[in-house]
């Protein structure tokens, strides 16, 4: 092993070896790369070109892990995220009507908030403000969104004129692709094979060209070229920062990304004393991620792949990033994958997120009611930032009424207040 290695990553200082990392990196790429293949999918729907956005996928991830690997020397994996791309496409876009360049500028600001956040005292304050059962009903209500996201795009859930939604026909190409790549991509998950969503959205391809859903049109030649890629660098559009819906969704993306990165990294990180440094990491890449032209970057829940498989210093992340380079030459592939054999992957990464459930105290209805509501509204309003409002706004109102009012912090009556504004705003 280089000193100069040794240097970059004190392997010793944690007990680890070259080897192991590279094989963690390995690991965490594996099971994490599928991203490079839903994101550009989900951003689609927001009008965002494909290839320019798949670009920015990649070079968002490189951006991520090298932050991780060089400023914090954390084995984390940071990509575009699962929920935070819905979040932009469904909360920011269709419904609360920003185009998706004003939308990169929310990114941009939120990511500022993040990043100042992260080098103050303020996200030791917000995890003492925030109550925990909220925290753990956003990441919940976001693992609702995202699986019905996947029910609908692999069209097991359809519009129904009597009952707004009902079971799409079984004889579809669409549903039995998806059901049939979920059948093989659950075991798969469930015995823990690497990469096993990459392998699923592979068979589900292969199974879609069978039913003839896919597209192999789009096939040609595998060079790489940055032409397009300008549509989305340096994209973003200011010009709504004066309107009440642009700082909703600035603060609404804000209290998102900062929550589920503080809980994920404080859950993740072997070496706890690492966490201060890896949470700027994170902030400044979604910073990143409104200049590059992407939704906002989180730690991957699959960084635990690699940490399982050994993965100690910031070697692991500086291996992921590395092998994400790669794919840009693989864009015209990934353009054939059809929304059925990507449907499965939200099925099951909705039902990982949902597990926060577990950490809400239900039978304490103050506190249950108000996870509930944020829960619930987020699928049913197709909205993740009306769910979170409705959460707020429920918090205290159900704790004064019971005279429990020295639970509610003054952070969360301003959270409250802004979100009532949010909908007060809306109907006037």
């Amino acid at each position: 092993m280089s000193k100069n290695l040794q240097k970059l990553f004190p392997l010793h200082g944690e007990q680890t070896n070259t080897r192991t990392e590279v094989i963690a990196g390995l690991t965490s790429f594996m099971t994490v790369a599928y991203i490079i293949v839903v994101n550009g999918a989900i951003l689609r729907s927001a009008g965002m070109p494909y290839e320019a956005v798949t670009i920015a996928t990649v070079i968002c991830s490189f951006l991520g892990c090298m932050l991780m690997a060089l400023w914090a020397n954390s084995p984390l994996i940071i990509v575009p995220g699962m929920g935070d791309n819905a979040f932009f496409v469904y909360t920011l876009v269709l419904s609360l009507g920003l185009t998706w360049q004003q939308a990169l500028a929310a990114v941009f600001l939120a990511g500022i908030v993040f990043t100042v956040t992260s080098i103050s005292k303020g996200a030791v304050y917000l995890s003492t403000a925030i109550p925990k059962s909220m925290i753990n009903a956003i990441t919940a209500g976001i693992g609702l969104f995202i699986a019905f996201l996947g029910f609908k795009n692999g069209g097991l859930i359809v519009a129904s004129k009597g009952t707004f939604v009902q079971l799409g026909s079984l004889s579809d190409p669409n549903v039995l692709t998806t059901l049939l790549t979920l059948c093989i991509l659950l075991p798969l998950f469930l015995r823990n094979v690497k990469g096993n969503f990459l392998i699923g959205i592979i068979a589900g391809t292969l199974i879609g060209s069978l039913f003839g859903i896919v597209d192999f049109s789009n096939l040609g030649d595998f060079s790489f070229s940055f032409n397009g890629y300008e549509q989305v660098f340096f994209a973003f559009d200011f010009s709504q920062i004066s309107t009440v819906n642009f700082w909703i969704a600035v603060f609404s993306l804000s209290m998102v990304i900062i929550f589920e990165n503080m809980g994920a990294q404080l859950g993740m990180l072997p070496n706890k004393d690492k966490f201060r440094k890896s949470f700027q990491g994170i902030a400044v890449s979604v910073i990143g991620a409104g200049v590059f032209g992407c939704s906002p970057t989180t730690t991957a829940a699959e960084s635990a792949t690699g940490i399982a498989a050994g993965g100690r210093t910031g070697l692991t992340s500086f291996t992921t990033g590395l092998l994400f380079i790669p794919a840009l030459f693989l864009i015209p592939l990934f353009k054939v994958i059809p929304n059925a054999a990507i449907a499965p992957v939200l099925i099951i990464v909705g039902c990982l997120m949902i597990q926060s459930l577990k950490e809400i105290p239900l039978d304490d209805f103050t506190e249950a009611f108000p996870a509930y509501l944020m829960m619930t509204m987020m699928p049913l309003t197709f909205s993740i930032a009306n769910g979170l409002a409705f959460g707020f706004i429920a918090y205290p109102l159900v704790k004064l009424v019971t005279g429990r009012r020295k639970e509610v912090s003054v952070t969360i009556y301003i959270i409250a207040t802004l979100f009532l504004l949010y909908f007060i705003s809306s109907v006037i």
